[in-house]
């Protein structure tokens, strides 16, 4: 309900329809909660990308085709980038925000 799986990171990302400040304290705590499960999953994730990563530099040192060479370094800068997009979501903490008593 409050996250979407993202294909590209491999991982569910928030999917918020509206404001934070504006769940309740309860949804808040719920949603981080969640967040944190899959926020712990990131680093896996990460390691099976580096490992994708060493695979193809493995191929590219034998590959002697350059279209091949060129494919395989397209593939690698890619993971690349994913993985430095999953490290900003680990980096992503919310917190619950308390409410105001007027």
């Amino acid at each position: 309900m409050y996250f979407q799986m993202n294909d590209r990171l491999g991982i569910s990302v928030p999917y918020l329809m509206k404001e934070w400040a504006d769940y309740s304290i309860q949804e808040q705590e719920h949603i981080i909660h969640q967040w944190e499960q899959i926020r712990g999953s990131i680093p896996d994730r990460i390691q099976s990308l580096e490992a994708e990563i060493n695979e193809r530099q493995a191929m590219l040192e034998r590959e002697e085709n350059f279209r091949r060479s060129c494919r395989l370094n397209e593939e690698i800068g890619e993971l690349a980038s994913i993985i430095n997009d999953l490290w900003l979501w680990f980096r992503t903490t919310p917190s619950v925000e308390k409410e105001h008593i007027c």
